[in-house]
């Protein structure tokens, strides 16, 4: 499976960007994680694609959503309320399979392939 991330870019504290990401095959689940520079990468959100589950790291709570095109295997990241510590490089990752319990889904270790990333700079 190959994905593909797009929608980054650079704009100011309080605005909004959608982060795409297209599978080339169907997925278990696919998630969003961030690296900043300097700083570890973290989770930031993820859905399963059979039911919907999400699931969604505290710094992303109540700004950004997750949702998912079954049909185009793509999952969108509706970031809002954006803030300069949001910047970062995102990257999405997907799961082949279940092999875990949902919760398992925000941690990078159960990820079987990951996309290029796409650039988030957020300007104060």
């Amino acid at each position: 499976v190959q994905l593909q991330a797009s929608g980054g870019g650079l704009v100011q504290a309080g605005d909004s960007l959608r982060l795409s990401c297209a599978a080339s095959g169907r997925t278990y689940a696919m998630g969003w994680f961030r690296q900043a520079p300097g700083k570890v990468r973290e989770f930031v959100s993820a859905i399963i694609s059979s039911g919907g589950s999400t699931l969604y790291a505290d710094s992303a709570k109540g700004r950004f959503t997750i949702s998912g095109d079954n049909t185009k295997n793509t999952v969108y990241l509706q970031t809002n309320s954006l803030k300069p510590e949001d910047t970062a490089v995102y990257y999405c990752a997907a799961a082949r399979g279940k092999r875990y319990g949902d919760s398992w889904y925000s941690k990078d270790v159960v990820y079987d392939y990951w996309g290029q990333g796409t650039l988030v700079t957020v300007s104060s």
